[in-house]
């Protein structure tokens, strides 16, 4: 029987973004198709779409209009897209008025220090959900720190992680990295580090990418 090819996945994404959701899952999906063919190596990258946001964030609603130079309907056409895309990979989109966006720095320490204990796909998971579904507040260190503890982490660690300036350089680090290589928009998802899928796409086409990826590394 042919072994698994071995994949190293940098996933780069923000926990506001919500096609970073969609593609995130897709990814999954697209790798329980391959179960046996590949052997996936995730990592999860940093990217902060906003990262001058307030700790207090903003009215999502007027921030999209804002930012995009779009008004309200568009706004909404857009998120009934992400919805019906979201749906079809089973994550629950719930953003809508009165909906905020949120400083996600805080986010992304935790998850670098997840990733050393190898929890940080579920700590993701757990972020995505919180913001996208339950409408939570992912700059709040309370909300950090009990979403650490329901994805297997050690709450108090993960308290005095947010408390302290933590893995600040090398998040920074990690995102200078992947700016200086290209990417400019997420997510982006690079395979053994020179293969790029760009954005949130549906299951098949990861699937298809990283088939050819790996029959390309058998060769």
């Amino acid at each position: 029987m042919t072994a698994p090819t071995p994949l190293r996945i940098d996933f780069v994404s923000d926990v506001s973004c919500p096609w970073c959701a969609v593609g995130l899952a897709s990814l999954e999906q697209a790798l329980q198709r391959l179960d046996g063919t590949v052997q996936a190596d995730i990592h999860l990258q940093p990217f902060e779409l906003n990262p001058q946001l307030p700790a207090e964030g903003e009215d999502a609603t007027e921030h999209l209009m804002r930012k995009y130079g779009i008004d309200m309907t568009q706004v909404e056409s857009n998120r009934a897209v992400i919805r019906e895309r979201a749906a079809a990979v089973g994550f629950a989109f719930n953003m809508g008025v009165g909906s905020r966006v949120h400083n996600t720095f805080d986010a992304h320490r935790l998850l670098h220090w997840a990733e050393l204990q190898g929890h940080h796909l579920a700590l993701k998971k757990a972020l995505l959900r919180a913001y996208f579904t339950d409408g939570e507040d992912v700059a709040s260190h309370e909300v950090l720190v009990r979403l650490a503890g329901e994805a297997g982490l050690n709450r108090d660690e993960a308290r005095g992680i947010l408390e302290s300036g933590a893995y600040a350089d090398d998040v920074r680090a990690q995102e200078r990295f992947f700016q200086q290589r290209g990417i400019r928009s997420v997510p982006a998802t690079i395979v053994n580090g020179t293969h790029l899928i760009p954005g949130g796409q549906p299951p098949e086409v990861f699937e298809q990418a990283l088939r050819e990826i790996a029959a390309s590394a058998n060769r």
